[in-house]
């Protein structure tokens, strides 16, 4: 199997290494890609949203299949643009994919669906806004309609900052708070059949205890321990299936992975989010678990041929951010990076970073990501922070507390 995977972060860089691990896959690309996966993948220089140009170098790479990474080009239907050309795509279509694009259309979705989530109004005026936050009441969310690359989401009590979020951006979901711990369900789907990986939490806020503005990721660990028996069974029953088969009503049969994003609140599991594409860090910590090899997986779900749950490893993954000084509001970049070798149970996914001469650099807000694994929860921890503490980057700074 010949694969093509796009993009050039973190989550490209955890698909890269397992898909080269995968015996089935004898060629791996990735376009345009990073420093850490041109290790294990060819690279090539191309706008990953750009749907010609993507459709155009899987035909010059005769590939068998192409692994779309994030939203941005999803959105931009380079899927659409692989599938006309003759290719097997793992990714939804744009028009599937705005189940992450628009939160006011995921919202429309899972109102016909009936798939629990929080209340919420969307708005495109000062006045829709301000009744909308006076009606929900404090701690405010507040969240940009279209893509924000995980950082459009503002969570706070302070209602003239949520007001002017909410100002900042052409239309907004402002929706209730929901209360209680978040976890993560990543379910692979076909079109018709979706099977789900194991649960997973992610760390959003910038600093220890949950303090500081959100982020795309700041940690993450696999399997919880503490989630209640049953939860990813009943998700799939109450979430994936009715979405898929609201989306599938809508003429828009869902290939790919959707991210379902949870709060288990004192009421239930409610959905706080959908995203498109493999979340980043949580994917990082799943791929360390997972035991059936990943390219036979990608293809079942591009081909509508998904059948039996995958297997995971036991054990657990712990993932640590290294982010740059001053993220998330303005990055620091062009920092020189040292200390990369990987331990024995540890080792380096590539997030935002570039070359510059002999030296690798400090390219983006989430510059590295140190995933630790073990036979439990703790020396998995414990090993990734060892790594951690072995990485030089002038300004950088972690989360202290993942999976603690």
């Amino acid at each position: 199997m010949r694969v093509l995977v796009i993009g050039s972060g973190g989550r490209e860089h955890a698909l890269c290494r397992s898909l080269k691990l995968d015996p089935q896959v004898t060629e791996l690309h990735c376009a345009p890609g990073n420093p850490g996966i041109e290790a294990v993948a060819t690279v090539h220089a191309v706008d990953p949203l750009d749907p010609a140009q993507v459709a155009e170098l899987a035909g010059r790479l005769r590939v068998d299949l192409v692994v779309v990474g994030p939203e941005a080009p999803l959105v931009a239907g380079v899927s659409d643009a692989v599938r006309e050309a003759g290719f097997a795509c793992f990714g939804p279509s744009r028009d599937a994919a705005m189940i992450e694009g628009s939160k006011a259309f995921a919202k429309e979705i899972m109102s016909a669906a009936d798939v629990p989530t929080a209340r919420s109004r969307t708005c495109v005026t000062e006045a829709e806004a301000a009744a909308a936050l006076d009606e929900f009441g404090a701690p405010y969310v507040v969240k940009d309609d279209g893509l924000a690359a995980g950082k459009g989401v503002v969570v706070t009590d302070d209602r003239e900052q949520a007001l002017a979020h909410a100002l900042a951006c052409e239309r907004v979901v402002i929706e209730e708070f929901l209360d209680g711990p978040e976890v993560s369900l990543f379910a692979l789907c076909d079109g018709s059949t979706a099977v789900p990986l194991q649960l997973a939490q992610d760390f959003k806020r910038a600093y220890d205890h949950g303090r500081g503005p959100n982020t795309g990721g700041m940690g993450a660990y696999t399997p919880l321990p503490w989630a209640p028996d049953g939860l990813t069974e009943q998700v799939m029953r109450e979430v994936v299936h009715p979405t898929i088969g609201e989306l599938t009503r809508r003429g828009l049969p869902y290939q790919g992975v959707l991210y379902v994003g949870l709060a288990l609140t004192a009421k239930g599991p409610k959905v706080i989010e959908f995203n498109a594409r493999f979340g980043d860090p949580e994917v990082q910590v799943l791929l360390d678990r997972l035991e059936t090899p990943l390219g036979g997986l990608l293809m079942a779900s591009a081909t509508g041929e998904l059948g039996l749950d995958p297997v995971f490893k036991d054990g657990s993954a712990v993932i640590v951010v290294i982010a740059a000084e001053n993220y998330p509001e303005a990055p620091v970049k062009g920092d020189v990076i040292e200390g990369l070798q990987e331990t024995g149970h540890a080792y380096v996914i590539h997030a935002g970073t570039r070359r510059a001469g002999g030296d690798i650099v400090s390219d983006g807000g989430r510059v590295l990501g140190i995933v630790g694994s073990g036979p439990d929860q703790e020396s998995a921890r414990a090993a990734a922070y060892d790594l951690v503490g072995k990485i030089e980057l002038r300004g950088s700074f972690h989360r202290t507390d993942i999976a603690r």
